[in-house]
């Protein structure tokens, strides 16, 4: 899940983004032309939006920022498609192989939190530095008007959405982080970076979809039912699994489950997010392209906990 800049108003033409409105593909057919369209189409988007400059936050050489052109949406592609697919088990369609980038025809609406290592030069221009991590990040009045949020395509949110027709929701997804960067210091600076947008934009509920690596639920039968027990959304933050792909979570009973086990299998993500004051929606899904069990996670700003803002807050610094 991810942050939000400054920038309330995308200076795009609407025709422009029409190109890049997320069709649904035919089961088992890749939506190969919606996904190259998007591609081609973020250099035209980087020229025409106003991209923010500044910086949200800095350790050591570690930086963390909107992407601001093109390339740089590119070099967060590169990262997905490194670590989810290469690293990863998720299947690569005919558009993601020919790229070598994961790219769906979201990202051409979507902000993308980075975070660059001003250290490490890039392979192909060495006056740039390493997108080392990324979140992308949607919000609401751009998913209502360019298709919906990528989440509405496992969970049924729209109940959820319209129970709180009050409230600005922020779609965090696609996070991800080079494997010798996985660490505290750069998990800091993403929250950092999605703490500032989310504040500087207003918003008041973050919501998206979390992976438990594997499609076999019955081998997940401890972490979803953890999850399940003691952190299942109150009725009011509820949202389902979409009845065709529901998967029930109710696996284990509460009594026969060791919490400190199943906190322990649990993915760091999902972790994080419990630690911040996170639900979890009612009912999982298998995702066969990523090769995973997805969760939902909603996250209202009014439930993270107290110490958790100060923390963000305070962490933008330099060593």
């Amino acid at each position: 899940m991810a942050s939000r800049d400054s920038r309330t108003n995308l200076d795009l033409p609407r025709g422009l983004l029409e190109r890049f409105r997320p069709a649904p593909a035919s089961p088992g057919v890749p939506n190969l032309i919606s996904t190259l369209q998007a591609y081609g189409g973020l250099q035209t988007w980087a020229a025409r939006a106003h991209r923010p400059s500044q910086s949200l936050g800095r350790i050591g050489s570690l930086e963390v920022r909107l992407a601001q052109t093109a390339a740089e949406v590119r070099q967060a592609q590169k990262l997905r498609y490194r670590v989810f697919y290469q690293e990863g088990s998720a299947i690569p369609n005919p558009g993601r192989l020919f790229a070598r980038r994961d790219i769906d025809s979201y990202d051409a609406i979507c902000d993308h939190l980075l975070v660059l290592d001003h250290a490490a030069a890039d392979g192909q221009q060495a006056n740039r530095p390493v997108v080392v991590g990324t979140y992308r990040l949607l919000r609401q009045p751009l998913a209502e008007e360019y298709g919906g949020f990528y989440t509405a395509g496992e969970f049924d949110i729209g109940g959820l959405i319209a129970l709180h027709d009050k409230l600005q929701f922020l779609e965090l997804g696609r996070s991800c982080v080079l494997a010798p960067y996985r660490n505290k210091r750069t998990v800091e600076l993403l929250w950092h970076g999605i703490w500032a947008y989310v504040s500087q934009n207003r918003l008041d509920v973050m919501i998206g979809c979390a992976s438990l690596d594997g499609t076999d639920p019955k081998q997940l039968a401890l972490p979803l039912s953890f999850l399940h027990h003691y952190a299942r959304a109150p009725e009011t933050w509820r949202a389902q699994a979409l009845p065709e792909r529901y998967v029930e979570m109710n696996r284990i009973s509460k009594e026969a489950i060791d919490p400190k086990e199943a906190l322990r299998v649990l993915p760091p993500l999902i972790k994080g997010y419990l630690r911040l004051g996170a639900y979890i929606g009612d009912g999982a899904v298998v995702d066969h392209e990523f090769g995973t069990t997805d969760v939902l996670i909603v996250l209202p700003v009014s439930a993270i906990k107290k110490r958790y803002i100060e923390h963000f807050n305070l962490s933008r610094r330099a060593a």
